[in-house]
C-alpha cells in the first residue's frame, strides 16, 4: 500500500500511512506518536494536519509552538504550507520527531525562453474522429507569442485564452473547497494558448506540428498524440466482453460513469482516443472491455411485443430484439425510465398483468433511434434491478418488495436479508487514528456488533469477512450481486484530504449512488445523529464501488473520523459502539417498519 494519502474506491477518504500497524500495546507506551504525515510527505494542498498522540500531562511542541489536545492526549493541527520542502518538528519532553513535507505546484510546467510548456502540448494521445468532427489543440507559451498548428495541410491559429476559472478536484466537496478558482494570466509570464478545426479528408494525419514565433524566434514541436479520420461508410463494431462495460460521458476514468452495458451489447465506433473508445450512442468504453465482431454495418434493431412473467426474484420483463443494442437508466420516485439506443418500436402489443410492483408501463419514441420506457411504479421506495442480455432479448428485473414475516419488535427483522462490509482488512489499514489505531479494525468491531443485534432482531445477516483479511472490492460487489439481500451497508470511519481541517471536522456521514437506497441513507443519517447526539457530517451522492450495486438498496456508512482527536475517543469507545451497533440496528428496522 502506497504511503500517500488517497481515495479508496470503497469509501470517501482515507489516509494511509506506514504499511505495518504498530500493536495497541506498544503505541501507549511511547511517549510521542505521529500516524500521519508519513516521513518525506508529498501534497499539492495548501496546509497539512499533523495527526498523533503523546501522554496527556505536559505540552505538545510543533516547531516550538504548543498545540492544542483532546482529553487522552491526540492531536491534529493544521499548518500551511509553502511551494517546495516545509520542515516540522514535534517535540514531546525529551522526545523529538521530524518531518520534511513538499508541497509541489499546481501550475503548469512554464516556458523557459522561447519555448512551449514542457508536456502541455495537447492532444496527448492519438484520436480518432469522424470527418467534420470538433478538434481541439492547446499549448503553454509565452505571452504575446504567435502560436499554431499545421494538420491535413491547414495552418490552425491558436489564440491565448482570457482569465478563466478552475475547478477543484472533487474530493474538494468534502473539504467545503469545491469553488472554482479564478486564474489570472495577466500576471504570469506564460498564457494557454487554444485554437480547433475540423477535416473533412478521411486517413491517418500523423503528428500535429506545433509552431511558436516570439521575437524574432520561431520553433516548431510534433504534438505527442496523432490525428486520424475515420471513414464515414466503413464502420467498425465491438461487443462488449465483460459483465457490466464501464460506460462513461468521456475517454478516461476522470469522467462520471453511465449505465453500465450488460455483456453482449454492440455498437459502432464513431470516436477513439488511447485505449478508449466512443460509440454511437454516446457512451465512452476502454478498448480492453470490448472485441471487434465481423460487421461493417452500425447494430440497429426494431422492437414489436413486450412481455413479463413473475420469477423467484420478482418481476422479469422481456424485450424482444434483433440484437443487443446500448441500454441507460433512469430512477425516481415512483418511476424507472429504461432507455435502449438504435431501436425503432413497431409495436402494438405489451402484456403486463396486475403487479404488486408496477402500476403501468408508457412507452414513447423520443428520437429514430431511442426508445424511452417509463414503468410507474405503486411504491416510491425501489428494491434493486437487474439487467441482462439472452442472446439479443434484455431482460429487465426488479426485485419484489420485502415481507416482513413477524409484527413482533423483538423479531421485527424476520423475513429480511442483510448484507454488512467491514471496510478494509488484512494489509489494507484504511484511516488511522491519532494513536496509529487502524481503520479497519474498528469496522470490524462495529460491524460484529451490528450483525449481533440484527439477527437478535431475527435478521438474516451476511459477511463480507468475518476476520482481518483482505476482500477486494470485487469480491465485496459480487457477494452483493449474487447474495442480493434486502439491504447492505458498507461500514467505515472517515478521513480528510491533506487541505482539510482535521479538528473542526466530525461527524456522521452517508454515501449512496442509486435513488433507491438516498431515503434510506437520510433516515439513517437523521436517526443516528438525533438518537446519539452526534455531528451530522452530511449525506452525499458518492460514485463508489460500494455504493455502486444496484441488486438491492446499499449505502456506505461513515460513522465518524479517525483523525479527529476528539472523536476518536468516541469511536474507540466500546460502550459506545455497542450503543451505536444497537442504534444503527434500530434505526434499519425502524425504517423498513415505515416503508
Amino acid at each position: 500500500m502506497k504511503k500517500i494519502l488517497t481515495i479508496i474506491l470503497c469509501t470517501a477518504i482515507v489516509i494511509v500511512g506506514i504499511n505495518i500497524a504498530i500493536p495497541r500495546e506498544t503505541k501507549a507506551q511511547q511517549s510521542l506518536f505521529i500516524a500521519y504525515p508519513p516521513p518525506n510527505h508529498q501534497t499539492r494542498a495548501e496546509q497539512i494536519f499533523l495527526i498523533g498522540s503523546a501522554p496527556s500531562n505536559g505540552e505538545v511542541l510543533i516547531n516550538g509552538m504548543a498545540i492544542d489536545r483532546s482529553p487522552q492526549g491526540h492531536f491534529a493541527p493544521s499548518f500551511p504550507l509553502e511551494i517546495g520542502q516545509n520542515n516540522f518538528v514535534i517535540k514531546y519532553q525529551n522526545r523529538e520527531i521530524q518531518r520534511q513535507i513538499t508541497r509541489i505546484a499546481t501550475t503548469p510546467n512554464l516556458p523557459i525562453g522561447v519555448n512551449f510548456g514542457t508536456d502541455s502540448l495537447t492532444p496527448k494521445t492519438n484520436i480518432s474522429r469522424l470527418p467534420n468532427e470538433l478538434i481541439c489543440f492547446s499549448a503553454i507559451a509565452p505571452n504575446l507569442a504567435t502560436v499554431s498548428v499545421q494538420i491535413a495541410g491547414e495552418n490552425i491559429p491558436l489564440l491565448q485564452q482570457e482569465d478563466s476559472f478552475q475547478l477543484p478536484p472533487n474530493n474538494a466537496v468534502l473539504t467545503e473547497q469545491n469553488l472554482p478558482n479564478q486564474t489570472n494570466s495577466s500576471i504570469a509570464t506564460a498564457g494557454k494558448y487554444q485554437g480547433c478545426t475540423r477535416i473533412s479528408q478521411v486517413g491517418n494525419f500523423g503528428n500535429p506540428r506545433f509552431q511558436l514565433s516570439l521575437n524574432g524566434q520561431t520553433i516548431n514541436e510534433l504534438g505527442q498524440g496523432t490525428i486520424e479520420i475515420l471513414s464515414p461508410t466503413n464502420f467498425e463494431v465491438i461487443e462488449v466482453i465483460k459483465d457490466g462495460g464501464i460506460a462513461r460521458t468521456g475517454p478516461s476514468t476522470n469522467y462520471s460513469r453511465l449505465t453500465p452495458l450488460p455483456q453482449g451489447t454492440r455498437a459502432s465506433i464513431i470516436g477513439k482516443e488511447s485505449e478508449w473508445l466512443h460509440l454511437d450512442y454516446g457512451g465512452w468504453i476502454k478498448a480492453e472491455e470490448t472485441r471487434i465482431v465481423n460487421s461493417n454495418i452500425p447494430p440497429r434493431s426494431i422492437i414489436r411485443s413486450i412481455t413479463s412473467r413473475q420469477t423467484f426474484e420478482g418481476k422479469e420483463i422481456v424485450f424482444p430484439l434483433e440484437i443487443p443494442v446500448p441500454i441507460s437508466i433512469e430512477q425516481g420516485d415512483n418511476t424507472f425510465k429504461l432507455n435502449i439506443y438504435n431501436t425503432t418500436a413497431q409495436t402494438d402489443t405489451i402484456r403486463l398483468d396486475d403487479d404488486p410492483i408496477i402500476k403501468r408501463l408508457d412507452w414513447q419514441q423520443l428520437t429514430p433511434n431511442q426508445i424511452q420506457y417509463t414503468f410507474h411504479l405503486k411504491s416510491e421506495q425501489q428494491w434493486g434491478y437487474d439487467v441482462r442480455y439472452e442472446g439479443s432479448t434484455l431482460i429487465l428485473t426488479f426485485r419484489d418488495s420485502p415481507q416482513l414475516n413477524s409484527k413482533s419488535r423483538s423479531r421485527s427483522l424476520q423475513g429480511i436479508s442483510i448484507l454488512i462490509d467491514p471496510g478494509h482488512g488484512g494489509e489494507e489499514l484504511g484511516a488511522r487514528g491519532p494513536t496509529g489505531y487502524p481503520e479497519k479494525d474498528v469496522n470490524l468491531i462495529v460491524s460484529k456488533l451490528l450483525q449481533t443485534e440484527l439477527i437478535n432482531k431475527g435478521a438474516t445477516v451476511h459477511m463480507t469477512r468475518e476476520t482481518d483479511k483482505f476482500v477486494s472490492l470485487q469480491d465485496r460487489v459480487e457477494m452483493i450481486n449474487n447474495i442480493k439481500p434486502t439491504l447492505a451497508f458498507s461500514v467505515h470511519y472517515n478521513a480528510l484530504p491533506d487541505s482539510g481541517d482535521a479538528i473542526n471536522t466530525d461527524g456522521i456521514g452517508m454515501f449512496w449512488y442509486h435513488p433507491q437506497a438516498h431515503d434510506l441513507s437520510i433516515f439513517l443519517q437523521n436517526y443516528l445523529v438525533q438518537k446519539l447526539n452526534r455531528p451530522s457530517y452530511g449525506v452525499f451522492w458518492n460514485n463508489l464501488a460500494l455504493t455502486r450495486p444496484h441488486t438491492a438498496p446499499t449505502v456506505l456508512l461513515e460513522l465518524g473520523f479517525m483523525i479527529n482527536p476528539d472523536e476518536f475517543e468516541w469511536i474507540t469507545n466500546p460502550a459506545e459502539q455497542q450503543r451505536l451497533a444497537k442504534t444503527l440496528a434500530d434505526g434499519i428496522s425502524e425504517w423498513l417498519r415505515q416503508i
